[in-house]
């Protein structure tokens, strides 16, 4: 596993372009997928928080925060950008944040109230994949490609990117 800043050290362009994608309306937006107890997928929306140092998520009181407290593996993916069909994945595994400097300074920052019972949970990466479609975005699978999708992939355990077009 890595941290954001571990990541983005390895592969900046990687990074840069996968934070593009989760920040491309503002403030960030994916969707987390987490393990449910039965071991199926559980998909929420979330607003993930990019630092120079990590990558967090602010879990209200919810079965996705029992997800992540039971078993912290964890997908992130991307909304769809307006103009392609560009993709951004992360996964790996999330960890509850305890400490109170880190948790007072996002907190303030990106104002959480501390009416609401969250918890600031660090994302550590495995796996970043960025899939570029191309301006005419996914087509059916009628339909003949102009431009053929490009993937990036990053492991951590390889701390190289992979390139594979497919």
């Amino acid at each position: 596993m890595a941290s954001w800043s571990d990541f983005a050290a390895a592969d900046p362009s990687l990074a840069a372009a996968i934070r593009a994608l989760f920040e491309q309306y503002g403030p960030g937006m994916a969707y987390l997928a987490t393990v449910r107890p039965d071991g199926g997928p559980r998909v929420h929306p979330v607003s993930p928080v990019i630092t120079d140092e990590a990558l967090y998520c602010f879990i209200v009181a919810s079965p996705k925060r029992r997800d992540l407290a039971r078993d912290g593996r964890y997908a992130l993916h991307s909304f769809p950008p307006e103009e392609s069909d560009d993709e951004a994945y992360l996964s790996g595994r999330a960890t509850r944040v305890h400490d109170p400097v880190v948790i007072a300074t996002l907190s303030e920052a990106w104002r959480a109230s501390p009416a609401v019972d969250w918890h600031l949970y660090e994302l550590q990466i495995d796996t970043a994949t960025l899939r570029r479609h191309g301006p005419t975005g996914a087509l059916p699978l009628a339909a003949t490609p102009t431009v053929h999708p490009m993937s990036r992939t990053w492991r951590a355990e390889l701390s190289r990117p992979l390139a594979i077009a497919s």
